[in-house]
């Protein structure tokens, strides 16, 4: 695996190190460094060399720093000098960060991560409102539509299920698209597809080269069917919670497995782990989803180990009986 090593000036390389585990996950290999007030270009190195001791294959090592020239860039080049496969990238943000990580799942080496991230940095860098954009280039050629085979003869493929109380946010735009490579997003809901306001939000929240899409749970159930139009196109769906994603099902929406990412905590609701809360309809809900032959994948993000929903909803029922 490639070592990756996140410089700055001040703490900024390790709130961004956080800040990427929450979305993709803990990182093995990934290391940050820091250049504070009071020291110096050795210290930096000192650190570099010391992160670097750590890696699993110090062959393969790529530098993501904030400022091209800066410090941290320069004590990077300075050890790169014998070690032609490693990279540095400028201008750190954490669109580049989490799509590194994202990166290491199938390429081996620095060079070839380097390369692959630098438009998904600057793509990362936009403004509202939208008319300050700069205009395109004239001879800048557009942008392929996404979904380009929509409208050809067969129905969606379902690559994931998820239900989430949080909908479209950066686990999902960043490493579970990644993982599944949807063409659509869909958010099925609807109270969210009475609100304009949440579905403007999650149409820009969609990752860049993928349209999302927010129906309420009836028209989901009219799109499943239809199989004449969506030939070609990839599902990604997202339930707000359980008793959506069972409306759906019973209506005919061909969900073989529902991923189940995180349920938000409220009054009356028990939390047997860190990020599912139940009442007891939303047990009862998860009983009928089951008994209606879905499976369940418990997982925040791709990289975590998959929970036991049945034990989960067994300590979520021992949990409410108590309260009784």
């Amino acid at each position: 695996m490639v070592g990756i090593i996140i410089a700055s000036h001040g703490e900024f390389a390790t709130g961004i190190l956080q800040s990427g585990a929450m979305i993709f996950g803990e990182q093995e290999n990934a290391k940050a460094v820091t250049l504070m007030p009071s020291e110096g270009p050795d210290d930096v190195r000192a650190k570099m060399e010391e992160a670097i001791a750590s890696f699993d294959n110090q062959d393969e090592v790529l530098f993501l720093v904030d400022l091209w020239g800066g410090t941290p860039f320069n004590q990077a080049s300075s050890l790169m000098e014998g070690h032609n496969n490693w990279a540095i990238v400028a201008g750190l943000n954490l669109a580049m960060v989490i799509e590194s990580y994202a990166s290491r799942m199938s390429m081996n080496t620095a060079h070839e991560i380097a390369a692959h991230i630098i438009d998904t940095a600057k793509d990362a860098v936009k403004v509202k409102p939208e008319e300050l954009e700069p205009e395109a280039p004239a001879d800048e050629p557009a942008a392929a539509p996404s979904g380009a085979s929509a409208g050809a003869p067969g129905t969606f493929e379902y690559v994931l299920a998820r239900i989430d109380s949080r909908l479209l946010h950066g686990q999902v735009a960043t490493s579970w698209t990644r993982s599944t490579s949807p063409t659509r997003i869909i958010v099925v809901s609807d109270s969210v597809a009475k609100d304009e306001l949440r579905k403007k939000l999650i149409q820009q929240a969609a990752p860049s080269g993928i349209k999302a899409h927010t129906v309420p749970i009836r028209k989901m159930i009219e799109l499943a069917k239809d199989d004449q139009h969506f030939g070609g196109q990839r599902a990604l769906l997202l339930f707000e919670n359980p008793q959506d994603a069972l409306r759906a099902v019973e209506g005919g929406v061909p969900l073989d497995t529902i991923n189940v990412g995180s349920m938000s905590h409220s009054t009356g609701k028990v939390q047997p782990n860190k990020v599912l809360a139940f009442d007891q309809n939303d047990i009862d809900t998860f009983k009928k989803l089951k008994e209606a032959g879905v499976k369940f994948d418990v997982r925040k993000v791709p990289g975590d180990s998959g929970g036991n929903m049945d034990e989960i909803l067994r300590r979520a029922q021992m949990e409410l009986d108590k309260q009784k």
